[in-house]
């Protein structure tokens, strides 16, 4: 066996890790006398002694995230396996299609085997945030592994995980690069380019999960005056204007976001009138719209960050949904979603369907909407399917 310290499980609590689960919750591990390092890599063993798994410790509900399932080092070879596989599974998907597109997620935690890690690459510069203090522990390990993995190909690696990783564990973590170094920040996705503010922005600085769906909506938007709300960077702005609408008004209670998405229209649209943005709240603004907006993008954050806030998201699903509704004139389209792991695609379909009772519109469902190919979902892990979407006909 490896040389890891040991944790051992209840009797019969190891039956969701022989169905390949990735998580163990606290509940789960039997009484310690020693309590290991947070982010330290521990054996996990059953009642009974029997290996298990190998995975990061962490203070928690969920006390280990699983690496392997097979009694291997985590060490620089392992990141550089997993990080090769990752990339040669994006090549084959097309998303590593510089120039028309140098912007792709390299790495999705528990969907490619990598639990608390993300990687998103914009144009060179790979943004890793760590959600795990493991991860975190390891980043040193992960950019060595990155520069072997992507070559010539990479210039900088930024570390952004200041907000992700979990206070109480006081690691004294700080923003920055961890190799090289780039302010060059326009990147390119579907040949549009894009501003991309990985040192202020959310996430790793932008929506990467909404490429497939922008296209979408692109399609959708010749002669078309479109409303998006919760812009941000105004991803979906910039492709309805690619797509010929008529007008495109973008919506952001954040000022910054609001500056952000006009840069970007003017980075491909340049003096194109057609645009306009807003720094106002979503409902205050859908209260006195009116209805001349016939193509409606709702994009909001994720309003359940946990099971306990679930009740209160839907509602709020529900009341979004339907104060969009009720302007939109007939034979309006809108691309409504919700990135909430909390909520299940069946349970935001229900809150799409109580808006349209409650307005008393007729809708048709014409696509539902998921993350793209380079957010992997594992299938023994389908909280990884995060983010839903549906496209809806108002008749």
């Amino acid at each position: 066996m490896s040389k890891y310290n040991k944790i051992y499980l209840k009797k019969g609590k190891e039956e969701s890790l022989k169905r390949m689960h990735p998580w163990i919750f606290s509940g789960a591990v039997q009484p310690m006398s020693e309590i290991p390092q947070e982010g330290e890599v521990l054996q996990v063993l059953t009642a009974s002694g029997e290996f298990i798994a190998v995975g990061h410790w962490q203070v928690g509900s969920i006390a280990v995230r699983v690496l392997a399932f097979d009694d291997v080092e985590i060490g620089a070879d392992f990141y550089r396996e997993r990080l090769a596989y990752a990339l040669d599974i994006r090549k084959s998907m097309g998303v590593v299609n510089p120039p028309h597109n140098n912007i792709f997620r390299l790495v999705h935690g528990e969907g490619d085997g990598l639990p608390g890690l993300v990687v998103d690459v914009y144009a060179g510069t790979a943004v890793v945030q760590a959600h795990s203090v493991g991860m975190h522990r390891d980043r040193h390990l992960i950019a060595q592994a990155l520069r072997t993995v992507l070559g010539t190909e990479l210039k900088a690696i930024y570390y952004k995980s200041e907000t992700t990783l979990p206070y109480k564990a006081d690691l004294g973590q700080e923003n920055g690069f961890l190799y090289g170094y780039s302010d060059e920040n326009v990147a390119i996705e579907n040949g549009l380019s894009f501003h991309i503010d990985w040192l202020r922005g959310q996430k790793t600085g932008f929506f990467v999960d909404q490429r497939d769906n922008r296209l979408l909506l692109e399609s959708y938007s010749k002669g078309r005056k479109v409303l998006n709300m919760f812009c941000y960077t105004g991803g979906f702005s910039v492709y309805a204007m690619r797509g010929g609408a008529e007008l495109v008004h973008s919506v952001d209670s954040s000022a910054k976001a609001v500056e952000l998405v006009n840069r970007n229209i003017e980075l491909n649209f340049q003096n194109d009138s057609r645009h306009k943005a807003f720094a106002v709240d979503a409902f205050k603004f859908l209260d006195e719209c009116g209805d001349k907006y016939d193509l409606v993008v709702l994009d909001p954050p994720a309003f359940a960050k946990h099971r306990d806030a679930l009740k209160q998201a839907l509602r709020g699903y529900t009341k979004l949904n339907a104060k969009a509704m009720e302007k939109m004139p007939a034979g309006s389209i809108l691309f409504t979603f919700s990135c909430s792991q909390a909520v299940n695609k069946d349970q935001f379909r229900t809150a799409v369907f109580a808006a349209a009772l409650q307005t008393g519109r007729k809708v048709r469902i014409l696509h539902q909407l998921h993350q793209p190919a380079d957010h992997p979902i594992n299938i023994y892990h389908p909280e990884g399917e995060y983010l839903k979407g549906l496209v809806v006909y108002i008749e």
